[in-house]
């Protein structure tokens, strides 16, 4: 086990690595760390990663606060202003900058003279600009006005929290009893969600990818929000069904197991990584009425195949403003001219795959982003642009949502409201003549 000092240390040495490469998501930044580091255990790389994650959802706020008292943003000040602002995280830095043996070096005057001006000041501030105290850019928080309202603040807050860890349960080998006393046996308490019909939600952190209910395909790490986009879908045994934007099949895992493993799926991707990570998920499930291609330009994969598929899903990629919780670091990349250029290639995708769509059946497009220029707006342009297409509201017969969870054919979940990631789908039906 590391000393709370050395545990300090490496959080200031990530974040450090962070600030090299701020265009490189913090998760992978995070594996790669602590592949180089091997003598981290379990417990000290879940300590030391909730200590900069919890910097990563205050950063703007950080930012303010330092600058505000003549202060020069570092990884070392960073950290000191977070031990000072928050009260759950208060700690005396005399006890913990000592520079003995893996302990970071000792205070300079500045950073004694800053950790005392902040002390005990709080997080919030009245005179903090908007964006600032809500954490976003300050380009996108009048879109956040627009998708949430008088709502904005409670929506942003219950985004800056901590995800919940959600399980899906893979009904092709088991079920939820009985996935659920399987991870109970290895000490994981687990409860049903409340929305997914497959669902399992875990408290806190758990080491679910080394148990054995995990390894032998009981169980996938899905969150509640994506396993309701497999819902919506409504794939049944016997239908073909194409996941086109798949990435590495997690939703072509759930689709598969709706349909019971009869029928065929196509799980299609432009990253040929991404596909080939599928491989051994797909194994691991038991799923064997699937397939992968991979779409490359000029391909004439999708021209043969116009028209045949009674369910295909546009799992679109977009700004990821839903997972806020899971990739505090994501709303610090995301520019103005990413959403522009997302809304296009959604557009373009969705066009793309209504081609496949069989007469008299559905296509569910998905985001998980808030946002109305990716959502509800990119909608009724495609209704626009495709007369032949319609929404469907979800009944339950050909769907596995909820009752009520869909308003007019469209679903919109958030963190606040539903407890999930932020999710979008929506469900049009091709006309039938």
């Amino acid at each position: 086990f590391m000393t709370p000092s050395a545990r300090l240390s490496a959080a200031i040495d990530l974040l450090a690595a962070m600030e090299a490469t701020p265009q490189r998501p913090a998760d992978a930044l995070a594996n790669a760390f602590f592949r180089e580091r091997r003598y981290i255990g379990g417990g000290d790389r879940r300590a030391i990663s909730a200590r900069v994650w919890r910097v990563l959802r205050h950063w703007r706020r950080l930012h303010w606060w330092i600058e505000r008292v003549g202060g020069k943003v570092t990884p070392r000040t960073l950290v000191l202003a977070m031990m000072a602002l928050e009260p759950e995280a208060r700690e005396n830095p005399q006890h913990l900058f000592t520079g003995e043996r893996y302990a970071p070096l000792g205070l300079i005057g500045s950073e004694s003279s800053l950790y005392a001006q902040l002390e005990g000041q709080g997080l919030l501030h009245p005179d903090m600009p908007p964006a600032v105290r809500l954490e976003v850019p300050d380009w996108l928080l009048p879109r956040l006005e627009r998708t949430f309202g008088d709502g904005l603040e409670a929506e942003l807050a219950a985004m800056d929290g901590e995800a919940t860890l959600d399980l899906r349960v893979n009904l092709l080998k088991s079920d939820r009893p009985t996935a659920r006393a399987a991870l109970e046996g290895e000490g994981i308490h687990a409860v049903d969600t409340t929305l997914s019909p497959w669902g399992l939600r875990v408290a806190g952190r758990q080491p679910i990818t080394s148990c054995a209910a995990f390894r032998s395909g009981l169980i996938e790490i899905q969150d509640e929000g994506s396993q309701l986009v497999v819902a919506a879908v409504g794939a049944r045994p016997g239908m073909r069904v194409l996941d086109y934007c798949a990435g590495a099949a997690g939703k072509t895992l759930g689709m598969a197991m709706t349909m019971e493993n009869r029928g065929h799926i196509v799980a299609c991707d432009v990253s040929e990584p991404r596909l080939e990570g599928a491989v051994r998920r797909l194994r691991r499930a038991g799923v064997h009425n699937a397939e992968r291609h991979l779409l490359v330009a000029g391909d004439r994969w999708a021209r043969r195949r116009s028209g045949s598929f009674d369910r295909v899903l546009v799992d679109a990629p977009c700004t990821g403003t839903g997972t806020w919780r899971r990739n505090p670091d994501a709303r610090l990349r995301l520019r103005e001219q990413d959403l522009m250029e997302l809304t296009e290639k959604q557009a373009a995708i969705m066009d793309r795959a209504a081609a496949l769509v069989r007469p008299g059946g559905r296509m569910v497009y998905a985001t998980c982003s808030v946002l109305r220029e990716e959502n509800g707006d990119q909608i009724a342009a495609f209704l626009a642009r495709n007369p032949a297409f319609s929404l469907v509201v979800p009944d339950g017969a050909d769907d596995d949502l909820p009752a009520g969870l869909s308003t007019d054919g469209q679903v919109s979940l958030t963190p606040r409201q539903h407890h999930t990631d932020g999710f979008f789908a929506a469900i049009v039906q091709r006309d039938a003549g």
